[in-house]
C-alpha cells in the first residue's frame, strides 16, 4: 500500500531511520536537493536505496532543475542551464524560435536526469509575473505575457516528456502576482477572478492536458479570502479542476514553507482534504516527515488513477540530435542572461 506523499531526505546517503520510515510509509516519491547530491555514483545509489526501501519500481524521483536560480544539480553534477527568460531574450523575442530551442534543451536535460535516476522534474514554471510583484518568480518565468509563457512552457514539458521525465507544471493556478515569497510568508492576490482567468490562469488552462502540477501557496482573495490554493477546496474545485480544467496528478508545494500555518500533520490533512492528490514535504527533517505521513491517506481512487497516468510518461524516449541541443544551449547561455546564484 502506497501513501499519498512525496518526501525529502536529509543527506547524501539513506540512513537506517530513513530507510525504516520509507519501508513503513511507502511514499509515492522522493525529492532530492543539493544537500543530497555529491557525485553521480552517489546520487544513483541514494535513489536506488530509497526505491529499494519503498519496495516499488514506480517511485517518482523528483528534482528542481528549472535552470537559472533553481537548479539543484550544478556543475560538475549537471550542465549549466539558463533562466527561463533567457530563451526569449536569446531568440530576439521570437517566441516560436525560443520554444523550439527550449524543447531541444529540455529533451537533452531529460537524458541527463534519467542517467542519474531521476524521472520527474519540477518544471515548467507557468507563472506570469506582473510589475511590482516579488521577484521569487522573476526570470524563472519564460515571459511576461500569457501566450509566450504558454508556448515556452509547453515546449519545456514536451522536451522533458520526450525523454521519459515527468514534467510538473507550477505553481497552479499562478504565483506571478504574489507580493511576497511564499517560502517566508503567505502572499495574497487581490485581482478579480475575471482578470486572473484572462492572464494568470491562461497558461495552466492551455497545459491542462499535462499529467502533473504543483499548487501555489497563494491566497486569491476574490475566490477564497481565507485559504491559499494548496489548502482551499474552493480554489482547487472551482479553479484548478474547474476553470483551468486540470485533471492530472495534483501535488502540493512544499508543506514546510512558512506561507502555511499549523502543524505539519494538519497541513498535510488540509491539502489532501482540499483536493490535492499528493502532499509534498522537502526539508528532510525526519520528525516532520513522520507528521506528514500520519496526515495523508493511502493512495486510492482518482488520485491513484492520476498517478498511474502520470507514471506512463517515464516510457518516453523520442530521438533527438544531441549535438544540436548542446549547440542550442550554448547559444542561449551566450545571448541570454547568465544564471544567478541558487535560491528558492
Amino acid at each position: 500500500m502506497r501513501h499519498a506523499f512525496i518526501t525529502g531526505l536529509a543527506g547524501p546517503r539513506l540512513v537506517p531511520a530513513e530507510a525504516q520510515f520509507l519501508r513503513e510509509t511507502r511514499p509515492v516519491g522522493i525529492i532530492l536537493f543539493a544537500r543530497n547530491c555529491v557525485d553521480h555514483d552517489q546520487i544513483c545509489r541514494l535513489i536506488g536505496d530509497a526505491r529499494d526501501a519503498i519496495g516499488a519500481d514506480d517511485v517518482l524521483t523528483l528534482v528542481d532543475q528549472e535552470g537559472g536560480r533553481v537548479q539543484r544539480l550544478r556543475s560538475p553534477l549537471g550542465r549549466t542551464l539558463p533562466a527561463g527568460r533567457a530563451y526569449l531574450t536569446a531568440a530576439g523575442n521570437d517566441v516560436a524560435m525560443a520554444a523550439r530551442t527550449a524543447k531541444l534543451v529540455y529533451r537533452m536535460l531529460a537524458d541527463d536526469l534519467r542517467q542519474l535516476g531521476f524521472n520527474t522534474n519540477c518544471a515548467p514554471v507557468l507563472d506570469v509575473p506582473v510589475p511590482g510583484a516579488h521577484d521569487v518568480i522573476g526570470d524563472r518565468a519564460y515571459a511576461t505575457e500569457p501566450q509566450a509563457v504558454t508556448a515556452l512552457g509547453l515546449a519545456v514539458a514536451q522536451g522533458l516528456a520526450a525523454g521519459g521525465v515527468l514534467p510538473v507544471i507550477k505553481h497552479i493556478p499562478g504565483h506571478g502576482r504574489a507580493g511576497c515569497d511564499s517560502h517566508h510568508e503567505l502572499p495574497a492576490v487581490s485581482a478579480s477572478r475575471q482578470d486572473l482567468a484572462a492572464t494568470d490562469f491562461a497558461p495552466f488552462a492551455a497545459a491542462a492536458h499535462l499529467p502533473a502540477a504543483m499548487t501555489a501557496h497563494v491566497v486569491y482573495s476574490d475566490i477564497d479570502p481565507e485559504a491559499p490554493a494548496t489548502t482551499s477546496a474552493t480554489v482547487i474545485s472551482e479553479v484548478i479542476r474547474g476553470i483551468i480544467g486540470f485533471d492530472g496528478l495534483l501535488m502540493s508545494d512544499d508543506l514546510s514553507m512558512k506561507a502555511l500555518s499549523g502543524s505539519l500533520r494538519t497541513r498535510a490533512e488540509q491539502s489532501i482534504r482540499a483536493g490535492c492528490d499528493v502532499a509534498l514535504h522537502c526539508n528532510g527533517d525526519l520528525s516532520e516527515m513522520q507528521s506528514v505521513a500520519a496526515g495523508v491517506p493511502a493512495l486510492h481512487g482518482s488520485a491513484a488513477q492520476r498517478f498511474v497516468a502520470a507514471w506512463k510518461v517515464v516510457d518516453g524516449n523520442e530521438p533527438y540530435d544531441r549535438g544540436e541541443a548542446e549547440a542550442a544551449l550554448e547559444e542561449v547561455l551566450g545571448r541570454g542572461s547568465a544564471p544567478a546564484a541558487e535560491s528558492v
